[in-house]
């Protein structure tokens, strides 16, 4: 072992980005990754007669990732970055109303003075430069106040109940500043799929010296004389450094001598919840007026209430031509539930079967006989809930165990999890880790 031996678990955007900043700087860099092939939460899949990989989960970049997009430039890809602007809309009253700024909002389920109050208060969000103050206090109360009950009961109410379920009303401002000022309305993916840009960032970070270890879990992360020991498939590696880009609860499983610090009970009292995505492969197009994000409306936190049993759907291939997928119609239907929820108990059979019926109330000429494949994939940790201050709960990047580091989505607040701020954050950790 050389003090240039630095080890990094999970080949996520994270976990690349922090090796990309390590390689150049000269020190020699593992890779140690628990699936069959980089990208973690970004990671996709491809059916047999697709020309692209699709992801698992759905994803896409807006104007205002400077870090991936900047990453992109560095890897001399950025031509390879397209940026469509899709449809993206809400279902209220039965039927589709198109969401995002255009001169549709004019003409929203709501009364004039309804609609003026929400852009009034929305433009004042989106023009804030600062986020603190919205941390003191929750969305629930700052959009009721200022969006007023009207707007605030249409739209915003339903979709923190979707997202968040009973914790909807303890999610701060801040979580809806950070969404208001980076969404763009032109959403950017990368050619071939994100699966095909994490495969050349690792296949770049590879000829630069970077060893990756796929099918490689870590089970344990221990102290060693002069650094850290890793224990892998059986066997212990020394490392001068290492990098932790897993959740709260696989780093205090691996390091459990962090378990009885304060710095271990704040990474355990971080909260998440879980995602679930059923992709469908139709013969036919399901969202005929061209909307490639459809809203769902929750009145309940029980889903089996609710008259959507996911919060959102999405028909890919809205946003992308089909002719990438075999000339398959994608359909993405995507929820977030606590991992102890009975989606993430149920079969695969029994969740394609409990998701497939709402795909005829937003279109009623739909057929099972238009359904060509489905796949069902789960993630028990896809997204951070923050509570009220959540800025002074966030651990720091470098933990009491000398030599280990952590950044994780839990970390990226007041900014939403996504594959910009894992790359920045990784970056972060890196140039850390280069100052020790």
């Amino acid at each position: 072992m050389t003090q240039q031996d630095i080890a990094i678990i999970g080949a996520g955007a994270g976990g690349l980005a922090a090796a990309w900043e390590l390689t150049r700087a000269g020190r020699k860099v593992t890779i140690f990754e628990a699936a069959d092939r980089v990208g973690g939460l970004a990671a996709g899949f491809r059916d047999e007669n697709w020309d692209w990989t699709l992801e698992k989960f759905y994803h896409h970049w807006f104007a205002s990732d400077h870090d991936i997009l900047g990453l992109a430039a560095e890897m001399g890809v950025r031509d390879k970055v397209l940026f469509p602007r899709p449809k993206t809309s809400f279902w209220i009253d039965g039927k589709s109303v198109r969401s995002e700024i255009s001169p549709s909002a004019l003409f929203l389920p709501l009364s004039l003075g309804a609609t003026m109050r929400m852009a009034l208060a929305g433009a004042y969000v989106k023009l804030s430069p600062r986020w603190q103050p919205f941390e003191r206090v929750s969305a629930d109360q700052w959009l009721r106040r200022w969006m007023g009950r009207e707007a605030y009961e249409k739209f915003f109410k339903p979709l923190l109940i979707g997202k968040f379920a009973e914790q909807y009303d303890q999610v701060p401002m801040s979580f809806m500043w950070a969404r208001i000022v980076k969404r763009s309305l032109k959403l950017g993916t990368f050619q071939g799929g994100f699966q095909a840009f994490l495969d050349e960032l690792a296949r770049q970070l590879q000829a630069q010296g970077l060893t990756i270890a796929l099918n490689s879990p870590v089970e344990r992360i221990e102290a060693a004389a002069d650094g850290l020991a890793l224990q892998t498939a059986g066997e212990r590696r020394l490392f001068s450094r290492a990098l932790s880009t897993t959740s709260p609860r696989l780093l205090l499983r691996m390091a459990p001598a962090l378990a009885g610090s304060e710095y271990g009970a704040r990474a355990a009292a971080l909260k998440s919840i879980g995602g679930i995505c059923v992709v469908f492969a139709l013969r036919q197009q399901l969202l005929t007026d061209g909307t490639y994000w459809l809203n769902l409306p929750a009145t309940t936190a029980d889903k089996s209430q609710s008259q959507f049993p996911f919060l959102a759907l999405v028909e890919h291939t809205n946003y992308l031509p089909r002719a990438h997928y075999g000339g398959d119609h994608i359909i993405y239907c995507g929820d977030y539930v606590a991992p102890t929820h009975e989606y993430f108990q149920l079969s695969e059979a029994e969740l394609i079967e409990r998701f497939l019926p709402a795909l005829a109330t937003v279109n009623p000429a739909f057929d099972r006989g238009w359904l060509r494949k489905a796949w069902v994939w789960r993630a028990p940790y896809a997204q951070p809930v923050p509570s009220l201050e959540h800025s002074r709960k966030i651990p720091d990047l470098s933990t009491p165990l000398p030599g280990l580091y952590w950044a994780s989505m839990s970390q990226v607040y007041p900014w939403d999890r996504g594959t910009n701020y894992a790359v920045e954050i990784g970056r972060r950790a890196a140039r850390l880790m280069l100052k020790a």
